[in-house]
């Protein structure tokens, strides 16, 4: 069970940060993320789960506000865009570039 301590954490970064990304570094498609949004802008805040002592509770957070237990977890001005594949479709679309500048 998550703390409402962690679950405030973790709306305050979904609220705190215009593009906020749950990570683990060692994962393929978080760094695909990562990639993408780096091309984009500067201004992405990541939060690398596994090196997070508290990492866990955080993911588990985020999957009873998002319903997502896979990472990437990605929030573009507090709205929760998905994972990988729905970042990338955005991008495909050109609707990301906007969505970002509209975040910012």
């Amino acid at each position: 069970m998550v703390s409402q301590a962690t679950t405030n954490k973790v709306q305050a970064l979904i609220k705190e940060h215009p593009i906020f990304v749950a990570s683990k570094s060692y994962c393929p498609y978080c760094t695909q993320t990562k990639k993408t949004l780096a091309s984009l802008t500067k201004d992405a805040y990541i939060i690398e789960l596994d090196e997070e002592s508290d990492g866990d509770e955080i993911q588990q957070a985020l999957y009873e506000l998002t319903n997502q237990r896979t990472v990437p977890n990605v929030f573009i001005a507090g709205e929760h865009i998905g994972g990988n594949s729905d970042l990338q479709a955005l991008n495909s679309q050109d609707k990301l570039e906007a969505k970002i500048k509209a975040a910012l």
